[in-house]
């Protein structure tokens, strides 16, 4: 009987021990990945995370592509109809613009990131518990760069958050770094669709593009007018005679170099005859995610094509 009770003493001491090693061990992970913790968030307020997040619905496109570039995509459960990259997110028939808060709870989050707070959703989710993160479209490039980050330290992946920032960074200014500089500035059209809606230099877009100095033929006398998209006529257009023409509507609407040398008129264009017309990506071209390297390094190969036919 005394083996008996000192055989069950010992595995008692054992798996206490154990246990405070495995309590031990939680509570280093817990520190070590950062949480609890609370961000600022881009409007101001305050975000608090018990725990690292790990069933996360995105309902911006945007967001998803964060997501997955800071390492947070095995905790992505479900992206928005719209969230087409990268192709594995798991896409679901959730709408960003008109979001179903009981159709976003059927995914149990813990975590949901949308870019507008559509009907006050924010509030609807915080009553059943589940936390939201806000990230608005991007204004600056730095705007960005800090959403890089501030979604890397929620998701708890803080170094690739900051790494992917500092990163994009480095290779937007390598880019326009090597970049033909123009005696005079090149003008350009930036098409948003067919019926000529465009951005003016105060919107994130058109700031890329004076990262190279282009002068963008719809700000007028009012580059904030319109909240920056305003729509031109295809005589205004015309008129200007822009340098380089941009179709940020390829995938939406069809267009291209093709369909807009065959719209009236256009042929005399100068971007249409000396073949300065360039069909960009439409998601690219309108979200403020990692791949906007991808826009960048399409905008400096089309200014090192004029000044190289020039």
């Amino acid at each position: 009987m005394r083996r008996v009770a000192a055989a069950v003493s010992v595995l008692a001491l054992t798996i206490a021990g154990c246990a405070d090693r495995e309590g031990d061990s939680r509570s280093a992970s817990a520190a070590d990945s950062g949480f609890p913790l609370t961000v600022t968030t881009p409007d101001g307020g305050k975000l608090t995370l018990e725990s690292k997040p790990e069933r996360i619905v995105s309902l911006s496109p945007t967001a998803t592509e964060m997501l997955y570039a800071v390492g947070a995509g095995d905790q992505v459960v479900a992206v928005d109809d719209q969230s087409n990259y990268p192709k594995d997110a798991p896409r679901t028939k959730l709408s960003g613009l008109t979001p179903s808060p009981d159709k976003i709870s059927d995914y149990a989050p813990d975590l949901v990131v949308i870019d507008n707070d559509v009907d006050n959703l924010s509030a609807t989710l915080d009553k059943i518990g589940t936390k939201t993160l806000i990230l608005p479209a991007a204004k600056t490039l730095d705007d960005a760069y800090a959403q890089f980050e501030l979604v890397g330290k929620v998701t708890g992946h803080p170094d690739e958050g900051k790494d992917l920032a500092d990163r994009t960074k480095r290779e937007i200014e390598k880019i326009v770094a090597d970049a033909p500089k123009p005696a005079d500035p090149l003008t350009y059209y930036h098409e948003l669709d067919q019926t000529y809606y465009t951005v003016t230099s105060e919107t994130f877009i058109g700031q890329v593009y004076a990262l190279f100095g282009l002068r963008n033929i719809a700000d007028g006398d009012d580059p904030s007018a319109h909240g920056g998209y305003p729509q031109l006529s295809a005589e205004k257009i015309i008129e200007a005679d822009p340098d380089l023409i941009f179709l940020a509507d390829t995938i939406c609407c069809g267009q291209s170099p093709e369909t807009v040398r065959k719209r009236p008129g256009w042929d005399t264009l100068t971007a249409v005859r000396n073949g300065h017309v360039i069909a960009l990506d439409d998601d690219i071209a309108s979200r403020w995610s990692p791949r906007i390297v991808d826009l960048v390094r399409t905008i400096a190969d089309a200014v090192e094509k004029v000044e190289g036919a020039g």
